[in-house]
């Protein structure tokens, strides 16, 4: 009830200005008028500058993401990481992106492919489509003058040499090199370069000299000869298995003559590695430091390093402290790296959770294709995301992702174009035949949409003779 000065407050004003509130009629309405009055809203997008990805879900606009349009302005850093369980798109989503990025002039990409199909890695159709051969790094080929990239090749500094000689050591080792070791291997390396100077040193000759070492290594500190040799055993027996060993061919001869690091796309095929082995983080070690001294240069060019299987390398502390140092390239020398992740769990309970943190944090950009209601909430704390994309992740189907840039969070549909799906699909021992399949279902069904046309005009054309004959 209102009070008695109120309403005689109410009575007054109306008296002098007359009635200053009506009374509004409800309306009652269809879903599909009253759309029109309350219009939709939706988040904004990233700009229209860069390549196209897909379509926002919500809003149906076009979603166009590029790391180099975006850095400075909406982006701290250009580095991607892509997370989901196999089939829902990943693949797909990274070819069209390089394939899209490679448009632009500017535009440089080397891609780690660690996954094979019918005996090649499952960029090599993408690879041919552009005229580019692949580098095929296969223990059995090099043996028979297949690739080779070498650890000391003169393109690389002595102090990147050394630093790769030591990651190489670290990483077969599963710990750090002691002072003691690593003298031994500085002093072999030294003389090595000191000594060598009418052809490119290998890994042989450092194993020979950390195997007999010279007099002036053990007088340079002061120690006996044949401590310097105990010092160095260990190192040898890790570089011995590259020279001699299951990964033989690959790194211990002269770097191959035509490896064209000036091709706009370079894919160096790791398909028959063990992806399980200690080979892999040692071969993404040396392509690593050979990237960075040979392949990453201040030449105005943007560059991608995308990589396959990405766990490989953030589990081990050794090559993700390796990769951690590429990724601070993306500032100075515009290097956007992207990482491909099946589970997030796959890097922050390994082995090297404080990398691995380290590199997810430089990530600004996170695309997060279908997971589990577990794995879902577990990627929701860890990058941050809010509740409404965590419950929605595992609803996801294959081809649409949450995509969060810079804490934009948007739900973003992959579209492919008719040219680019032949060359995107990684799933052709699975899908060949129920394509046939489905090939044969069409043709039959169009003989059966033909047989039907004829058999009712064949009757069509008899109910005109019969009238005809009546009349």
């Amino acid at each position: 009830m209102r009070d008695p000065l109120s309403a005689v407050t109410d009575a007054f004003t109306s008296f002098l200005f007359g009635k200053v509130e009506t009374t509004r009629l409800p309306v009652r309405t269809s879903t599909g008028q009253a759309q029109a009055v309350y219009l939709p809203t939706a988040a904004p997008g990233l700009g229209d500058s860069g390549v196209i990805i897909g379509r926002e879900v919500y809003s149906g606009k076009g979603y166009i993401y590029d790391p180099f349009q975006l850095y400075g302005q909406q982006l701290p850093a250009p580095h991607w990481l892509v997370l989901g369980e196999s089939g829902n798109g990943k693949s797909a989503l990274e070819k069209t992106y390089v394939l899209r990025q490679l448009r632009f002039k500017d535009r440089q990409v080397v891609v780690l492919d660690a996954q094979g199909e019918d005996g090649v890695g499952e960029w090599n159709l993408i690879a041919q489509e552009l005229g580019i051969t692949p580098i095929r790094l296969d223990p059995t080929a090099a043996l028979n003058d297949g690739i080779r990239l070498n650890p000391l090749d003169p393109s690389i500094t002595t102090t990147g040499q050394l630093a790769l000689l030591r990651t190489i050591i670290e990483v077969a080792m599963g710990h750090g090199l002691d002072e003691r070791s690593g003298f031994a291997l500085k002093v072999a390396h030294a003389y090595v370069n000191e000594t060598i100077v009418d052809r490119q040193p290998v890994l042989t000759d450092i194993v020979e000299q950390l195997r007999h070492p010279e007099p002036e290594s053990a007088e340079a500190m002061n120690v006996d000869l044949d401590d310097v040799r105990a010092w160095g055993l260990d190192v040898a027996l890790v570089l011995d298995r590259l020279v001699d060993g299951d990964l033989r061919g690959m790194f211990d001869g002269p770097t191959t003559v035509g490896i064209d690091l000036d091709a706009p796309l370079i894919v160096f095929d790791l398909s028959h590695i063990d992806r399980n082995s200690i080979a892999m983080p040692i071969l993404m070690a040396i392509v690593g430091v050979w990237l960075e001294h040979t392949w990453i240069r201040p030449d105005r060019k943007k560059r991608i390093f995308l990589v396959e299987e990405a766990w490989h390398i953030i589990n081990s502390p050794f090559v993700a402290q390796l990769f951690q140092r590429l990724l601070k390239f993306g500032r100075r020398l515009g290097l956007s790296f992207v990482a491909v992740v099946h589970h997030l769990s796959d890097v922050v309970d390994g082995a090297a959770a404080r990398e691995a943190a380290a590199i997810l944090k430089m990530a600004s950009t996170r695309t997060i294709y279908a997971q589990k209601a577990d794995e879902a909430r577990a990627t929701g704390r860890v990058l941050g995301l809010p509740r409404w994309a965590v419950e929605i992740i595992p609803t996801l189907t294959p081809g649409i992702a949450v995509w969060d840039v810079n804490g934009n969070v948007q739900v973003v549909k992959h579209l492919i174009t008719e040219a680019e799906r032949p060359l995107v699909f990684t799933d052709r021992a699975m899908t060949e035949t129920s394509a046939e399949m489905i090939s044969d279902d069409l043709r039959a069904a169009e003989w059966e949409a033909e047989q039907r046309a004829a058999l009712i005009e064949q009757q069509m054309n008899e109910s005109s003779s019969s009238e005809s004959t009546v009349a």
